[in-house]
């Protein structure tokens, strides 16, 4: 009776730049640094990993913005006509609409909107009147990993409905002028923009939806079942991840410490989660982790126990489109499915870390039998 992903899609803003691009116009029009600062700038941005990312808005565009309340507006317009991509896309997939989505959960950490961004969306793209809406805000990068664990859930004790995740995150629009702190510097030559969204059904749902695809060309993709999640939430380390809200908007706080407690914490929390399932690693076919930064990957990979390949498609997102926040670990997890189609019946551990500081890991098999 465990719920299953049907679909993952991601949706990218059109506007795409090399990194050498945006480091350009972040040291000219967004610091306005001399060159006291300039050389570590371009130093921490070659070393972030990343190649491309795509932006909200134009390149350019960014030096205008007068105040947090612009970059908002942008936020919100932008945000909405993302998120509705990725659920319309996601949902088209497998042959459902928006009327077929019973419930909604819409994940963002870099803008406020009230109404939500997913009350906003539902009016867009015809979202039935009695959907039930979970805005889920301030999990930062570990909200996808939460986002399908409570969206699993919901669907345990409603097994003949569909679920929607989606995931909105334009890091771009939080980048503070001015500012010349370390964690500045680094979250604007790591961070990009883009949305995700994950439709999943109860099981009954599921099975009928299988019947449904028969000989279609939607057939045969992969699609995970959810086996169990857990939450870990780690005593005084409130400072090592988040954001400082003040008159210029969130101010993102990110302490060196990050891949020290992914080391501290990470292996034990992964061996005790499996053992309490009657597993192991050994058991486990593939991962699907939050690409955080090449330290925490690097230190994810230490404490996993993991040689590089075993979260090489965390490192290709990583340098493709940068870190997307929470909507991260979902484009990681399409590619897998797309890229690297798991076996038949084997296990895998979807897992991000996130402001808390905190963890959530889901653990996911692959039905015995294509789908």
């Amino acid at each position: 009776m465990n719920p299953q992903l049907m679909s993952v899609s991601g949706a990218l803003p059109e506007h795409r730049y090399d990194q050498d691009q945006i480091t350009d116009t972040f040291v000219r029009e967004i610091l306005r640094s001399g060159s006291e600062h300039e050389g570590m700038i371009r130093r921490l941005h070659r070393n972030a990993g990343v190649r491309t990312r795509h932006l909200a808005l134009p390149l350019e565009s960014y030096g205008g913005l007068a105040d947090f309340g612009e970059s908002n507006d942008a936020f919100i317009e932008a945000g909405v006509e993302l998120g509705a991509r990725a659920v319309v896309d996601a949902l088209k997939a497998v042959g459902l609409t928006p009327s077929d989505v019973d419930l909604i959960i819409g994940a963002t950490v870099t803008g406020l909107a009230v109404p939500s961004l997913d009350a906003r969306v539902a009016g867009v793209i015809g979202l039935r009147s009695d959907v039930v809406r979970l805005p889920l805000v301030g999990l930062g990068c570990v909200a996808g990993a939460a986002g399908i664990a409570r969206l699993t859930d919901h669907l345990v004790g409603h097994p003949d409905e569909i679920a929607v995740l989606m995931s909105v995150e334009l890091c771009s629009l939080t980048i503070q002028r001015g500012d010349l702190t370390m964690p500045n510097f680094v979250a604007s030559g790591l961070f990009g923009d883009g949305a995700a969204a994950v439709v999943a059904a109860g099981a009954r749902r599921a099975e009928a939806l299988h019947q449904a695809l028969v000989d279609t060309e939607a057939e045969h993709q992969a699609r995970p079942r959810v086996l169990a999640a857990r939450s870990t939430l780690y005593p005084d380390t409130e400072r090592a991840m988040g954001w400082d809200i003040g008159p210029t908007g969130l101010r993102i706080v990110l302490d060196a410490s990050v891949p020290d407690l992914v080391r501290t914490h990470l292996g034990g929390d992964v061996h005790q989660f499996l053992d309490d399932h009657g597993l192991s690693q050994d058991d486990i076919g593939f991962y699907v982790a939050h690409p955080g930064g090449p330290k925490v990957l690097e230190a994810v990979q230490e404490a996993l126990g993991v040689p590089r390949d075993a979260v090489q498609l965390t490192w290709d997102s990583l340098a493709d489109i940068g870190n997307l926040s929470s909507a991260s670990v979902l484009h990681v997890l399409a590619d897998t499915l797309r890229l690297r189609p798991p076996e038949p019946g084997s296990y895998g551990l979807l897992l991000a870390m996130g402001p808390g500081f905190c963890s959530e890991l889901v653990l996911l098999q692959m039905p015995e039998r294509a789908a």
